[in-house]
């Protein structure tokens, strides 16, 4: 059985839609430590999926307190209560977001600039402290056809006259439907981080006009500002079995699914 932490979001929700035997986690907002243990000795769970978070770069640096809570404070009273089952938590790729180097980062390359990538750090490491056979999944910016939540793909569908990207800032997307699809590999990796997710050669700027074409959409991409890169090597997952699309593919397979080809 897997309990899945974060169901009425991106990414839990879609874990939920592919994955079997799975059981939904209580919200977690402002839960205690002995309430986390009970909800997780009453699921019977052998397998603990946790995606709740405030992911949201602004509101962690406005309220870092409940950043804290919720990205730090709640995995760790998870990792305390796992025991024997395995436990799961959704990093991001954002702790590589103030690493000197250009990239394509390695899992020891971290350095965060922000407030919710440290937080992500430090909950990695202090989940790791108490359970080593824990799995940090450094997550990509994520997308599908979906509606409550602003993404890569929803962006470029709903343009209507241009967007803008940069053609030096190189960053993997993932198609959050191959995420899913990869949960059961995950469950076995040993434990430690992991980068996580479809892998890429070319600009954000790059894909996004390469996109537009395969959608057979015609509005203009500015060339932007670059950020940093958030661009990651994933060597380490693909040993194990872990795959995904490339970036460019990973977008083809998603509007192929949701009848948009071109």
């Amino acid at each position: 059985m897997i309990l899945v932490t974060g169901v009425n979001g991106f990414v839990g929700n879609k874990i939920m839609q592919m994955c079997k035997d799975t059981v939904a986690c209580p919200s977690l907002r402002e839960v205690s430590e002995d309430k986390v243990k009970r909800i997780v000795e009453e699921s019977g769970a052998d397998t603990i999926i946790h995606t709740a978070a405030i992911s949201d770069i602004g509101e962690c640096q406005a309220n870092p307190e409940a950043s804290y809570t919720a990205n730090v404070q709640i995995p760790i009273y998870l990792a305390k209560a796992a025991k024997n089952a395995k436990l799961i938590c959704f990093s991001s790729d954002q702790v590589y977001s103030g690493a000197e180097e250009e990239g394509p980062y390695s899992e020891d390359m971290i350095k965060p600039n922000n407030i919710y990538a440290k937080h992500k750090l430090e909950m990695e490491q202090r989940v790791l402290d108490i359970v080593p056979e824990a799995v940090m999944l450094r997550a990509e910016w994520m997308y599908d056809y979906y509606l409550k939540k602003t993404n890569y793909f929803m962006n470029i569908i709903n343009a209507t006259e241009f967007v803008c990207f940069s053609s030096r800032q190189y960053r993997g997307i993932t198609y959050v439907k191959e995420v899913a699809e990869n949960m059961e590999k995950v469950i076995h990796l040993p434990g430690g981080a992991y980068n996580f997710g479809s892998e890429t050669a070319k600009s954000i700027y790059e894909i996004t006009k390469e996109f537009l074409n395969i959608i057979g959409k015609d509005i203009k991409v500015e060339d932007a500002n670059p950020g940093h890169n958030l661009w990651m090597d994933c060597e380490k997952a693909k040993k194990y079995g872990i795959k995904f699309s490339s970036a460019e593919d990973g977008l083809r397979k998603c509007a192929g699914d949701y009848n948009l080809l071109h």
